[in-house]
């Protein structure tokens, strides 16, 4: 099962897509709500949003999708049940809240709107709401007994072996011939019909990167850990610098933009500098007092 989260402004507009009925929804979920249309929904919120007119983005969406052969199987009943602790999960079941599930494709899948501002006028921190979501999702998942993400991802991967080894082979094949920058890269693992795509956020900070090849979108370090930005930006800078990287850089040039690296990024390749030191150390021998 996977949870998608994020807040937004337009409550009503958000409301009105979840009660879609040209999208089969049904309504499985309601905490302290009474309304029967989304316009009357909205304004319940609002009550209690005018308390905090400081928060602008005072409404949570999240999308709770079972995988297409779990969701088969869920009733209404059930779908409610879920909807209910996935908002425990994530701490929101004093919120005022709405939940619809949309049956118009195979992937049943269930929308929750929540009211971000508590019956106290406080704004819930909605800080890596995204990742959280996911979290609440996959416990959900496990307490009831539903296929979770990483089982999902696990499937996945094991049917994409033969493609993720051809990406693989690829990008050996350009490493070899030792780029010296990330463009110089990217460029030669195109000309190999890989598209390589650096994931960069709002604030220009780069945090990895993903690989198209054959319509199959993954994360380069789902195709292979050895192709992970931590991995792959100190073999970049080695290649142009002739020798081993021994700090993290600051800033670096992709796609002819500068951009930072992401604390997350950042710390991982700190990690795997330190790595190759100990490797270093224990197969040579230096400063083991021998």
């Amino acid at each position: 099962m996977i949870g998608k989260g994020h807040s937004v402004s337009g409550t009503r507009v958000s409301i009105s897509y979840g009660w879609n009925q040209e999208k089969e929804a049904e309504v499985v979920l309601r905490e302290h709500v009474a309304g029967d249309t989304p316009a009357e929904i909205a304004e319940e919120f609002r009550i209690i949003q005018s308390q905090n007119e400081r928060c602008i983005n005072n409404t949570l969406s999240f999308i709770v999708s079972p995988t297409i052969e779990d969701g088969k199987d869920l009733s209404k009943k059930d779908l409610e049940a879920l909807a209910k602790k996935f908002l425990k999960e994530m701490n929101l079941q004093n919120n005022q809240s709405i939940g619809f599930v949309h049956r118009d494709k195979a992937h049943t899948h269930v929308h929750i709107y929540t009211n971000r501002i508590g019956f106290d006028g406080k704004a819930y921190n909605d800080s890596y709401i995204g990742k959280r979501s996911q979290i609440a999702a996959d416990n959900v998942a496990k307490e009831l007994g539903l296929t979770r993400v990483r089982e999902v991802q696990n499937e996945k991967l094991h049917e994409l072996k033969h493609l993720r080894q051809q990406i693989k082979n690829i990008h050996d094949r350009v490493l070899q011939t030792r780029p010296k920058s990330l463009d110089e890269y990217i460029s030669k693992m195109k000309a190999q019909k890989v598209d390589v795509i650096p994931t960069i956020n709002k604030a220009n900070q780069l945090q990895g990167f993903r690989v198209e090849y054959k319509g199959v979108n993954l994360k380069a370090s789902e195709v292979d850990r050895s192709m992970s930005g931590n991995r792959l930006i100190p073999q970049i800078s080695q290649n142009r610098n002739y020798t081993r990287l021994k700090e993290v850089p600051k800033t670096f040039q992709v796609m002819d933009k500068t951009v930072q690296l992401s604390s997350n990024l950042s710390t991982k390749i700190a990690k795997e500098l330190i790595k190759g030191i100990v490797k270093t150390v224990r197969d040579t021998g230096i400063g083991m007092g021998y």
